[in-house]
């Protein structure tokens, strides 16, 4: 049973800079991609970045620039530096597993958020 924790959210102003991160149990981390989704009050969750089990990376256009996926393989943790932060990136994060090759379709292994705040 794959077992997903968030971690590192918190109040942050404008333009400030926050990292997120997310540890994965289970020894199927390495072998599949990750992603950042993050759902904001009335809104549907969205995508916002990926990164594939060989490395590779994508993400939504309203972040592109300012966040930046990792992942630490030997720790079976990935991360999600969040820099230039603004209002319209509150919302709850939450991470997730996926096969390589269906990227944009999560498993069901949702676990409890990470609550991310930017307000002056």
């Amino acid at each position: 049973q794959v077992q997903l924790v968030e971690s590192g959210g918190g109040l942050v102003q404008p333009g400030g800079s926050l990292r997120l991160s997310c540890a994965a149990s289970g020894s199927i981390f390495s072998r599949n991609a990750m992603g950042w989704y993050r759902q904001a009050p009335g809104k549907q969750r969205e995508l916002v970045a990926t990164i594939t089990s060989g490395g590779s990376t994508n993400y939504a256009d309203s972040v592109k620039g300012r966040f930046t996926i990792s992942r630490d393989n030997a720790k079976n943790t990935v991360y999600l530096q969040m820099n230039s932060l603004k209002p319209e990136d509150t919302a709850v994060y939450y991470c997730n597993l996926a096969d390589d090759t269906r990227i944009t379709t999560p498993f069901d292994y949702w676990g409890q958020g990470t609550q991310v705040t930017v307000s002056s």
